[in-house]
């Protein structure tokens, strides 16, 4: 009978010590609370009235606020998204030009509650010129470029979807004369490069693209007259590679003429050295155009 009592209280023992280890553990999130009175407000670096998009940096300050959040998540509307659990942040957008992008905030409450705001904001990227173009452009200073009239291909045209002067190479010294007198000065002033083209007097224009200066008539000489410009540059958007451009373009407001006139104002730089460049645009006729410049 003492046997049988024992074992009794040992099943006994076992049963409650198993219920007791299949007891569930409760966790508790406390009051669940929705995010309130939640603000969004930015502030792009460098605005103004005459920089309404921004001093090109790109940096924009966000500034998050909201009772009864315990973090916030931001997504800045490039792609990319982040946990901003101070509600403050300075984030910088990096493709170059003026974008639109929506910014949309999450305020986060306990039990994963939100409340989400958006907001438009347009930001100005300004695109950072390569050191190795600045310095052989410009010199750091600036530098006086001229025809490489005894290089062959110093003009050239050919087909926009391609990247070499197929259909016209200009073997040296066989264009108009106003073409070799030209001098095209490069330079650097602060953050920013000129371009200031001496034609004196004439420039050299195709004639497709005589009507886009003003005038009418064939291939020639005509008095074009040009003023110093501030250049923009980009990537280039031609298709191009690394194996035949340095995929870099700048563009000329104005007339836009470098030292000739095809009617386009948006020259792909393909190579360039301390010596010499080669430029590739597309003309008023649809054709790639190309010239090749040397240091005076």
């Amino acid at each position: 009978m003492k046997n049988h009592f024992k074992i009794w209280s040992v099943a006994v023992a076992l049963i409650a010590m198993l219920a007791s280890s299949c007891q569930k553990t409760e966790y508790s999130f406390g009051e669940l609370k929705t995010p309130s009175d939640f603000t969004l407000t930015t502030a792009v670096t460098g605005a103004s009235t005459a920089l309404p998009d921004g001093n090109g940096s790109g940096e924009v300050e966000i500034n998050l606020s909201s009772a009864n959040a315990i973090t916030y998540k931001v997504d800045f509307g490039d792609g990319n998204t982040q946990l901003v659990p101070s509600g403050n942040i300075k984030y910088k957008y990096s493709s170059p030009g003026t974008f639109e992008y929506t910014i949309t905030a999450s305020a986060v409450g306990t039990g994963g509650i939100t409340s989400v705001l958006s907001k438009k904001i347009k930001v100005f990227v300004a695109f950072e010129i390569p050191d190795f173009i600045v310095d052989a452009l410009t010199g750091g200073t600036s530098k006086i470029w001229v025809t490489d009239k005894e290089s062959g291909g110093h003009v050239g045209v050919g087909p926009a979807d391609g990247f070499t002067d197929s259909y016209y190479s200009a073997p040296p010294n066989v264009r108009d004369a106003c073409l070799y007198d030209d001098e095209v000065t490069f330079s650097k002033e602060g953050n920013d490069i000129f371009i200031s083209v001496d034609n004196k007097g004439e420039s050299s224009l195709i004639a497709a693209a005589t009507a886009f200066y003003g005038f009418s008539g064939p291939d020639g000489c005509y008095p074009v007259t040009t003023a110093k410009q501030k250049l923009s540059f980009m990537d280039a958007n031609t298709g191009s590679s690394a194996s035949n451009s340095t995929q870099i373009q700048f563009k000329v407001p104005g007339n836009g003429i470098v030292n000739f006139g095809t009617g386009g104002s948006t020259y792909e730089i393909l190579k360039i050295t301390e010596n010499t460049i080669h430029l590739r645009n597309i003309g008023a006729d649809g054709l790639a155009w190309y010239q090749k410049l040397k240091v005076k």
